[in-house]
């Protein structure tokens, strides 16, 4: 009993860290748009995230593995700055910026693609085999097919208004008029630039896919988790400073005080990039990158549940319809990942005993013959010494694996 609960667990530990995550991208979502609605610049804002994000897991990184660090080469070094130019400039000052534009549940539903991203470009980097004659490889393709369908229903498609228990209160503040600022905020949110900030964010989220499979390929060759991480977010900073001062020519951008501003960018910095990006790593390094991004759609429904709580969001229809067709086709991913590791393990076992009885099939015809040989020789001598020499013989081939060798 005990074996198989840890077993569990053990399988467990990856489904529970990226969905702990996607509660981490979820806050970060809400709390960076107030942010951002306070004027903070996105481009400050992520110099300061991974700023944070850098203070936060260099001490761990330089303790925990001062001895298993490998050697820093100068091709491991061009991955981490390509590494740090998708993750923390390319994404986030795209993301931060179709955010801007529209808000946190429209860019998180746009950013729902990412797993058809990252399947596409696993196919054409040899990372997944497509297979379309096998059940699992056809889930993965139809679950990230609905997943997509899903996201772009909640995206196109209101409907009518659902009526929330929790939500109650918030319409009888709209008839008081205590709602007004957030009508207000509404109204001017709709005028904004949608196209716009959707492409932001299928940029944003295109390199954020480039970044699952190229990290896949770093961790094989610099397996120290903490310290990829805090390389990573280092170099980001310092090119997203570059970046900063290229775009933003004002100093006053610069100035930060104990406000949300300060809350987003330690927030962010300290979750949503140290923790996460060291985490993440560990889930890719187990299960590739196609099950990581797999995950992606469930912050798009978290914010729209904490929007809805916390900012008291109207949830409508095409919401609801589009996160039920999002959590179906996740999970067929899902099945379609552990269906595939399952035949891993089951060809990991096999190979073993196969390996082993090709051995003892290949000695025992050596042996045979080897005594064969011996009992031929020996036709004139006596019964010990026929005895003797057929022991002999089965030594010599037993002595070595390989049975030409012995014959």
């Amino acid at each position: 009993m005990a074996s198989c609960c840890s077993g569990f667990m053990d399988r467990a530990k990856p489904y529970f860290a990226m969905i702990c995550l996607q509660f981490g991208y979820a806050g970060m979502n809400v709390i960076t748009k107030v942010s951002l609605n306070h004027g903070m610049s996105h481009y400050v804002l992520v110099v300061y995230r991974h700023a944070f994000a850098t203070i936060s897991i260099a001490p761990f990184a330089l303790i925990l593995e001062r001895k298993v660090r490998p050697k820093m080469t100068w091709s491991i070094f061009f991955q981490i700055f390509v590494l740090a130019l998708l993750g923390p400039v390319i994404d986030q000052n795209f993301y931060y910026a179709g955010l801007k534009f529209t808000g946190p549940t429209f860019a998180c539903a746009m950013s729902n693609i990412l797993p058809a991203m990252t399947f596409v470009m696993a196919v054409i980097f040899r990372m997944e085999k497509l297979d379309l004659k096998k059940v699992r490889c056809q889930a993965k393709i139809a679950g990230t097919l609905v997943t997509v369908a899903g996201a772009m229903l909640m995206t196109l498609y209101k409907g009518p208004l659902m009526e929330m228990a929790w939500s109650r209160h918030a319409a009888g503040a709209v008839h008081g008029g205590a709602a007004e600022a957030p009508a207000a905020a509404a109204a001017d949110l709709s005028g904004r630039d949608w196209f716009l900030g959707s492409m932001f964010v299928i940029v944003a989220t295109l390199a954020w896919a480039s970044l699952f499979i190229l990290q896949t390929h770093t961790i094989k060759q610099y397996s120290a988790q903490l310290s990829l991480t805090t390389l990573i977010c280092f170099v980001g900073t310092l090119q997203a400073v570059v970046v900063t001062f290229v775009m933003e020519r004002r100093p006053s951008v610069w100035t930060i005080g104990f406000d949300m501003n300060l809350l987003a960018a330690a927030y962010a910095g300290i979750v949503t990039s140290s923790i996460a990006y060291y985490v993440q790593g560990l889930v890719i390094q187990r299960t590739g990158p196609v099950f990581a991004s797999a995950f992606s759609p469930l912050m798009m429904i978290i914010v729209a549940v904490m929007g809805s709580f916390i900012l008291s969001e109207q949830i409508y229809l095409g919401g609801v319809v589009g996160a039920v067709l999002i959590v179906v086709g996740l999970y067929s991913v899902l099945w379609g990942k552990h269906k595939e590791t399952q035949e891993k393990e089951a060809d990991a076992k096999l190979s073993l005993p196969t390996s082993k009885g090709d051995n003892v099939g290949a000695a025992t015809p050596e042996t045979t013959t080897t005594t064969q040989i011996a009992d031929v020789g020996a036709g004139d001598d006596d019964d010990a010494e026929r005895k003797n020499r057929h022991s002999s013989g089965v030594r010599s081939s037993s002595s070595n694996g390989r049975g030409a060798s012995a014959v």
